[in-house]
């Protein structure tokens, strides 16, 4: 991304059946100064709200039996397709069969995309077809949630923070874990000694040359000891 070329506001567009889990994300530090600064904007679309009937029913029993209910494509369908379509618009849905979350999709996606629809699965599972309506499906690791709220916040959160105006300092994220295939070096501050742990010399040495080299020799150990993985050529996505 061109660092000279201004971004639009984020258009966070978030289906839910639970709005209120959202409201956090306004008080979470630089993401919550980012909403109040303008730099992105979040708005809930509930599929009760679509769903018809008195008692607005969002779920049913599946087909074919089975424990738990599952989450209906009507009301999905409706609230995805009341939202106004921007620039650059990726829908994502929210579910423990997508691909992992990883910090080139943060990166893919802030730099790529003013709107991102998340859409979050509930009850026992999602009606199969509501997977058409996403671009891609997406998780936060091999682990089963109630919902997918919290991975969708998980997603704005590693997103928000790489849009421009969101962190002080850009060359904080430029350095940080995954960045370069590699994890982030390990910081320190005072005191330099604390209950008989003492920070490196080099880091109080104010040579500069030799403060970065020690910090990329501790970003490739530390990345070999506990990530090889990221070491290891990358297939072509």
């Amino acid at each position: 991304m061109d660092e000279g070329q201004p971004q639009a506001p984020l258009r966070l567009d978030v289906v839910s059946l639970f709005p209120q889990a959202f409201h956090m994300l306004y008080g979470l530090g630089v993401i919550g100064r980012a909403f109040a600064a303008g730099l992105a904007e979040l708005y809930i679309h509930n599929p009760r709200d679509f769903a018809p009937g008195p008692h607005h029913k969002v779920d049913d029993s599946p087909y074919g039996g089975g424990a738990g209910m599952v989450l209906k494509p009507e009301p999905v369908f409706a609230a995805v397709e009341s939202i106004p379509v921007g620039h650059g618009r990726r829908v994502l849905l929210m579910c423990p069969q997508g691909r992992p979350f990883c910090q080139a999709d943060a990166q893919r996606l802030a730099a790529n995309h003013d709107q991102l629809v998340i859409v979050c699965g509930h009850y026992e599972g999602i009606d199969e077809r509501i997977r058409s309506l996403a671009d891609e499906e997406l998780c936060v690791g091999d682990v089963v949630l109630t919902g997918g709220e919290i991975p969708a916040m998980a997603v704005i959160n590693g997103v928000l923070r790489l849009r421009r105006g969101t962190v002080g300092r850009a060359e904080s994220l430029r350095q940080e874990s995954f960045c370069q295939g590699l994890l982030e070096y390990p910081h320190y501050t005072r005191p330099r000694v604390f209950r008989g742990m003492e920070a490196p010399g080099v880091l109080c040495s104010g040579d500069h040359g030799a403060i970065a080299r020690w910090r990329q020799d501790q970003r490739e150990q530390r990345t070999r000891r506990r990530r090889p993985e990221l070491l290891r050529p990358q297939p072509e996505p």
